[in-house]
């Protein structure tokens, strides 16, 4: 589906647009997993789990606490990962390291 694939796009776009304000210019790339599933409450078929991988490199590596604030940022203002019923479940690698 193409709901579901936004998400990489659109918490990308977020991460670096705030990255960039703060004078960084990451690389990044990702890849999304869901589930669709008929839904018990109104038998309506949905996205019912949504696993968002984020690969995210830095040529300068931002002090550790400045990254989290960008990753927060970039889910936060993602519209479609926050337009979702169902809470992204988001993984991301900063420069190889897990900072799920």
């Amino acid at each position: 589906s193409a709901i579901p694939a936004t998400i990489v796009r659109c918490s990308l776009t977020s991460l670096r647009y705030h990255a960039r304000r703060a004078g960084h210019e990451p690389a990044a790339s990702g890849s999304v997993s869901g589930v669709v599933t008929r839904r018990e409450e109104d038998e309506r078929f949905a996205l019912v789990e949504a696993r968002v991988d984020l690969d995210v490199v830095f040529d300068e590596l931002p002090p550790v606490d400045d990254v989290r604030a960008l990753i927060e940022k970039g889910e936060r203002d993602c519209f479609v990962g926050a337009s979702l019923t169902v809470t992204p479940d988001y993984h991301w690698t900063v420069n190889g390291e897990d900072l799920s």
